[in-house]
């Protein structure tokens, strides 16, 4: 085996291994997947991506994106970076700061540059969404005043969006009890909306997302490529390429063992967006062609295109294996992805062959547009 296959593969085992020992205590099967990869690695297609020249510029869809490259000479990973704006808010007196890249009403989406999502309109009322209330003329220090954070069980990325405006002396309301009790005593009027927004908390009370420091590959030590900046309200993401023709991040996911290993928040409330029908699909490929991927084969394949009306920051995982003596080739779209499986050439497994059929949702917001590189 070469040393580029032995990489490749290993990186594959990073990312399958994500569960464990963590996973064998919550209960996942771990131990069938040592034999799974044996199996596979006797006659996995090992053959490179051949790229096309990178384009060194996309397209930003979401207005808080301040910078991005879609490439970098500064580390070895294939990943480019994305740098946004933050937003502060506060969770029961204690500050935190969170990015915006979603919403699900049209006209909010685009008074706030964000991308517009309607399928996030089902967890205003069927599916999970924490609460962001919005203060207008408030005290120049007033943050988004928000009704968790991650480390806690009902945290959830998706915010239902409520409007605060001041009909007494303002001041500084610091969680959700003082908004109920200022509206309650007539000082405050609240108009309870029925948008959602994806807002990624990046910093939080107790943490903040890691910042990988090494840069070699897809997951290495984190999704962050510098630590938060709180002074210059900015956070520096990996950027990752995806078909069909968009550049994502990765921010939370709904499987606690996936989120330490994967070093990012986790929502356990996301598990509840696909009951919504507020989740897409992500496909992503555990051998075939070696590439830029999760597990360091090709890129992962989403449902629909980002900023179509079907598509959601919110994916339901699915693995995909190439079975043993089958050719593997690039699959640029989700009708490839199901007509190799229906000719055999594939086998579907729901989340990952760990997580031994539940799906998870993974938080991959699409804050650039850029066609793909193979």
């Amino acid at each position: 085996m070469t040393t580029t296959e032995e990489a490749g593969r290993l990186r594959r085992r990073e990312f399958l291994g994500l569960v464990g020992k963590r996973g064998i205590q919550a209960g996942l099967v771990g131990a069938s997947l040592p034999a799974f990869l044996s199996a596979c690695s006797k006659e996995d297609p090992v053959v490179a991506l051949k790229k096309s020249p990178a384009s060194t510029q996309g397209s930003p869809i979401v207005g808080d994106v301040v910078d991005h490259a879609l490439t970098s000479k500064e580390w070895e990973g294939a990943f480019g970076l994305v740098t946004f704006r933050l937003h502060r808010g506060v969770v029961e007196g204690k500050d935190v700061f969170f990015i915006r890249t979603d919403a699900s009403d049209e006209a909010y989406a685009k008074a706030e540059k964000l991308v517009w999502v309607p399928k996030l309109s089902g967890l205003a009322s069927r599916g999970p969404a924490g609460d962001a209330y919005l203060v207008t003329g408030g005290t120049a220090d007033q943050a988004v005043v928000l009704s968790s954070e991650p480390g806690r069980t009902d945290f959830t990325p998706a915010w239902r969006i409520n409007r605060v405006s001041w009909q007494a002396e303002p001041r500084p309301l610091r969680s959700v009890a003082e908004v109920k009790a200022a509206e309650t005593k007539g000082d405050v009027s609240v108009e309870r909306t029925s948008i959602v927004m994806n807002g990624p908390v990046v910093k939080w009370s107790t943490g903040e997302l890691p910042v990988d420091t090494e840069r070699k590959v897809y997951l290495g030590g984190g999704q962050l490529l510098e630590p938060p900046d709180a002074t210059a309200m900015r956070v520096m993401f990996k950027l990752h390429e995806c078909f069909p023709g968009v550049r994502y991040i990765v921010t939370d996911v709904s499987l606690k063992p996936m989120s330490e290993g994967m070093k990012i928040a986790h929502s356990a409330a996301l598990n509840g967006a696909s009951g919504a029908r507020a989740t897409g699909r992500t496909n992503v490929f555990m051998n075939g062609m070696k590439g830029s991927g999760p597990m360091g084969f090709q890129p992962s394949v989403f449902d629909t295109s980002a900023g179509s009306p079907a598509w959601s920051p919110y994916w339901d995982h699915v693995t995909w294996a190439w079975n043993a003596g089958r050719t593997a080739k690039i699959l640029r779209d989700e009708g490839s992805v199901l007509a190799a499986e229906q000719a055999g050439d594939l086998k579907k497994f729901p989340g990952t062959p760990d997580t031994k059929g539940e799906i998870f949702v993974v938080n991959c917001p699409v804050p650039v547009l850029a066609p793909n590189t193979v």
